[in-house]
């Protein structure tokens, strides 16, 4: 019997968020952003909330905004509150930096970079492995349809709009996405994984489509660095 992985810390809440971009690498699954509308009939509610979400994947071709996250366990306990920035432009460009601990994560476009400040060293790997079936994905991958997710409109509660996002391969060991939607606006992300861990993400003071400088998607490991998977 599998036991239940313990409370994460921001430092591996961030390595599932996105994709956990050095543990889940098995992935044989090469997609990046994919979203499938089940073809069934819904209230006019969910479908509000389903062309919300594609609204807003059709109207931001960047962002940039301030998050806070938090891990809770399958017990229901809460780790400590993680903050940072985060800024993405699509096709797989991000940069996802957490104040504390001290770690940037990074989408060039070809490949993921994972720095980890405290224990100077870099993991990198290829964005396919790391990137398809992921929150990143929905934030910075293509827009075309495909069949990575199906989605699936929640009820609304928090005076938000939800969408649930089930990747339909499970190799990261995620099994589902919910956004939640203030009219066009994507307020909050949340991650449940295989382990039972739920990671929240709330972002705010988020800019649609600002011109963002594109050095910051290029990772260049820092002098001494341990370098893994390059």
């Amino acid at each position: 019997m599998m036991d239940i992985e313990p409370l994460q810390t921001p430092a591996a809440g961030a390595q599932r968020l996105l994709a956990s971009i050095y543990v889940y690498l098995h992935s044989s699954a090469v997609r990046l952003f994919a979203i499938v509308v089940l073809l069934l009939p819904v209230s006019a509610g969910a479908q509000n909330a389903i062309d919300q979400f594609r609204a807003f994947v059709q109207s931001t071709k960047s962002g940039r905004a301030d998050f806070s996250q938090v891990v809770t366990d399958a017990r229901g306990k809460a780790g400590a509150v993680a903050a940072g920035t985060l800024q993405f432009e699509r096709p797989g460009k991000f940069r996802w930096v957490y104040e504390k601990p001290a770690q940037t994560i990074v989408g060039d476009g070809k490949r993921v970079w994972f720095y980890d400040q405290d224990l100077n060293q870099v993991n990198v790997r290829p964005l396919e492995a790391a990137f398809s079936s992921t929150p990143a994905a929905l934030l910075a991958g293509r827009a075309e349809i495909d069949a990575a997710f199906t989605l699936v409109a929640g009820a609304e509660s928090e005076g938000m709009a939800w969408v649930i996002a089930e990747p339909k391969t499970k190799d990261a060991g995620i099994e589902k996405i919910r956004l939640g939607f203030q009219s066009t606006d994507l307020r909050v992300m949340e991650l449940a994984d295989a382990f039972g861990n739920k990671t929240r993400i709330i972002l705010s003071k988020f800019e649609r489509n600002p011109r963002l400088d594109t050095r910051q998607f290029t990772f260049v490991p820092p002098k001494g660095a341990d370098v893994v998977g390059e």
